[in-house]
């Protein structure tokens, strides 16, 4: 597996196969692995804060999440194998999971959403585990006892959807005392399994205009949107000054 650097983020250049196989792996070692998905949004801010960039520079898999870093990736002269939205990672993932019998914690989103998607995880993947649920609305002083709780129930995935850059930072500072399978920052996947936000038709997403489906149904993330042309400038000025990116290491 190769890693490259996208902007100065680094952002591994796998296939989807690939990478559930090596976060199945993970959830097996129990490492204190996490996963990071770097999109568009994640990149930009990481060009601004060496925190961002370090705590994904420690994740096990930074997989491509959007169009946006995609199609730098091309301008840069590095393209990636292909693109890995996170909710379609999740998904497959916990197929394989279920077939094994094994759990995952749900950390994340409002009151009450955890459990929703609890629930709708288990209808759809018969076979997989709820070791536990939290909501995402935690104050640093009780993180002690999310840690605790987390470390109890032992669940081979924590899936961590606190929204970036809390969810990356949370698992980079907290990676080596939690004892579980592999951890996976998700932003707002849990808002998606619960049933509370619909996702883009599959013939938008295959596209890569998923942001744009979402933005038509909900106009007030118009200031995130605009983050897509603000990457490819990016990308595009960098290309001409000749700062082309280069394979960073073997991972």
């Amino acid at each position: 597996m190769n890693r490259m650097l996208v902007l100065g983020t680094e952002i591994d250049r796998i296939s989807f196969s690939e990478a559930i196989e090596l976060a199945l792996n993970s959830t097996a070692h129990r490492r204190g692995d996490y996963l990071v998905t770097p999109n568009t949004e994640i990149v930009l801010r990481a060009d601004r804060s060496p925190e961002l960039r370090e705590a994904i520079r420690g994740a096990a898999l930074s997989l491509p999440d959007s169009i946006g870093v995609e199609i730098a990736c091309r301008i840069l002269g590095t393209p990636i194998a292909e693109r890995i939205p996170g909710i379609d990672f999740a998904s497959a993932l916990f197929g394989r999971m279920a077939e094994r019998r094994q759990s995952v914690f749900l950390l994340g989103a409002e009151e009450g959403v955890a459990a929703r998607a609890a629930a709708a995880l288990l209808a759809r993947f018969p076979g997989i585990g709820i070791a536990g649920t939290e909501n995402g609305y935690f104050d640093r002083s009780i993180e002690e006892d999310i840690v605790g709780r987390i470390n109890s129930a032992s669940p081979d995935l924590l899936l961590v959807c606190l929204g970036s850059p809390k969810q990356e930072l949370w698992m980079h500072r907290n990676a080596p005392r939690l004892r579980v399978g592999l951890m996976a920052g998700l932003g707002g996947a849990l808002d998606v399994f619960s049933g509370d936000v619909p996702r883009a038709p599959e013939s938008w997403r295959k596209i890569g205009f998923e942001w744009l489906y979402r933005l038509l149904r909900e106009p007030k993330r118009a200031k995130r949107a605009v983050k897509l042309p603000l990457i490819v400038f990016a990308a595009i000025r960098k290309r001409i000054k000749g700062e082309r990116e280069i394979w960073q290491r073997e991972s």
